[in-house]
């Protein structure tokens, strides 16, 4: 009963929120399914992702993906298809978002126009994670069914399986040359991979529970690791060397991130902040609070003056890195965001959603600029193409789709693995 009338309230709150907003007047009735009506709220969020150039937000979402104005927070589209989005992503020119998604597919939408592009099909399980290759040619994608999948990012061909965990991978990151792939998973361990050729090359191992993220540093001579076991690891790319573990960190950190200039971390936590770490000493900085519920992903603007967290609580807020300061709330979502991530101009911002979206929302101001929609299940991850010009997602319904960035249009599906996607990249 006490559930029923959280979300009653949730609903009566949304609907309000609609009729005082003038920006979001329409978006009751952006790309319903036939028959419908109107929708009523804006679904969970599981990620959100800056667009490269910083203007807009991508929010993935249980029902698409939403675009924001990231300066004003005016809702700019509705990215639809996906059902329950876990990870959405921008290509590196901004152009293009990806989605993962609990249907296992992954999905690519133009972010100009909203338009699908693909459908990556392939996963037997949810794809919870999705990254673009620094040069925007490749999409990685990691699932439930235990496997990372590399995709063409133009066609959606597949062109092979990294197999080795024996869990669900969680999360997938490309090295800044693209030439390694460093993968998080539920069997407590990350991987790194040779891109060409599929081969593993090391396995980092130490934590003591579940790999929640995992995250290079900007001169890829480092990667970032967060863990149910409630510790934050530093580990030597080159040799897979342990470096040091951030003491003191008493809660589960379910997202980490670099800073641009890669001296410093930020954590998304399960006790509702977010924390700032020198990368050099392990020495916590500051913490952020104002959310309600667990942070499940963080992203640094591309100019590292701000920090978006996407949070159960259904909220995107907006920090300002050197002080602290709440600048923004994004509202409308009625359930978890999984995946933030900036587009590479750092203008927008894409999330994965559990509602099955990824959403597009611009940087200065939250608003929201598109959603997209075709998974059936979560979105567990997104990644943008280095070019910004395609998405890739990955679902829980196993499968990983393309998108056109500037429209939202489903290019293709990559379908072949047998369990959830928890993580791709280009």
């Amino acid at each position: 009963m006490k559930i029923r009338l959280c979300i009653t309230i949730t609903i009566l709150l949304t609907l309000f929120s609609f009729a005082t907003n003038t920006f979001a007047q329409d978006s009751p009735q952006w790309h319903l399914p036939e028959g419908v009506k109107t929708r009523l709220g804006k679904g969970s969020i599981s990620e959100i992702a800056y667009s490269p150039d910083g203007t807009r937000l991508a929010v993935a979402s249980s029902i698409g993906v939403w675009l924001y104005d990231a300066h004003t927070g005016q809702e700019l589209d509705l990215l639809t298809g996906h059902v329950s989005l876990n990870s959405v992503s921008f290509s590196p020119d901004g152009k293009t978002i990806a989605g993962g998604s609990s249907d296992n597919t992954i999905r690519l939408w133009e972010v100009d126009t909203g338009a699908h592009l693909r459908t990556f099909e392939g996963h037997t399980s949810l794809v919870y994670s999705v990254s673009f290759s620094p040069d925007g040619s490749t999409i990685a994608s990691g699932s439930g069914d235990a496997t990372i999948r590399l995709w063409k990012a133009a066609t959606g061909a597949h062109l092979r399986t990294l197999e080795g965990h024996t869990d669900w991978v969680w999360r997938v990151s490309f090295s800044p040359d693209g030439n390694t792939i460093a993968s998080g998973s539920f069997d407590r361990t990350i991987r790194l991979w040779e891109v060409d050729t599929g081969a593993h090359l090391r396995t980092l191992e130490g934590h003591a529970r579940v790999v929640r993220s995992v995250s290079f540093s900007p001169d890829g001579k480092t990667i970032a690791s967060s863990s149910e076991d409630k510790t934050i690891r530093l580990w030597e790319a080159a040799t897979g060397a342990h470096l040091r573990t951030f003491e003191g960190h008493t809660i589960l950190a379910n997202s980490v991130s670099f800073s641009p200039d890669g001296k410093t971390i930020a954590s998304g936590n399960s006790d509702a902040t977010i924390r700032l770490w020198e990368v050099d000493t392990g020495a916590h900085l500051r913490t952020f609070e104002g959310h309600t519920d667990w942070v499940w992903s963080v992203s640094f603007s591309p100019d590292g003056k701000t920090i978006a967290s996407g949070s159960g609580d259904d909220t995107i807020r907006l920090w300002e890195v050197d002080t602290g300061a709440h600048l923004r709330t994004f509202e409308g979502h009625t359930d978890w965001v999984y995946s933030v991530s900036f587009s590479p101009d750092g203008k927008t911002i894409a999330s994965g959603n559990s509602d099955a979206t990824i959403r597009l929302w611009e940087v200065d101001t939250g608003a929201h600029l598109r959603t997209f929609e075709g998974h059936a299940r979560r979105v567990y991850s997104v990644s943008f193409s280095p070019d910004g010009k395609t998405i890739a997602s990955g679902s829980f319904d196993e499968t990983i789709r393309l998108w056109e960035a500037a429209t939202g249009a489903h290019l293709r599906t990559l379908e072949g693995h047998t369990s959830w996607i928890n993580s791709v990249s280009f």
